[in-house]
């Protein structure tokens, strides 16, 4: 079952993302440690499967 935004953001900041900013509805975040940096669509659908995969690919963790 895909995430929504709310579980992806939250599944990042686990692991060490931080919220950078926010230009409307897509949040930017982005991990100091490994200078990785990814946005996420803050909708109210959940993410279809080929764009959370490519978030997890862009924030390293896939």
């Amino acid at each position: 079952m895909p995430m929504t935004p709310r579980e992806m953001i939250n599944h990042l900041k686990k692991n060490g993302f931080k919220v950078v900013g926010q230009n409307g509805s897509h949040v930017k975040m982005r991990n100091d440690i490994t200078g990785h940096q990814t946005v996420v669509p803050y909708h109210s659908a959940s993410l279809k499967k080929g764009l959370e995969q490519a978030i997890l690919k862009q924030a390293g963790l896939k």
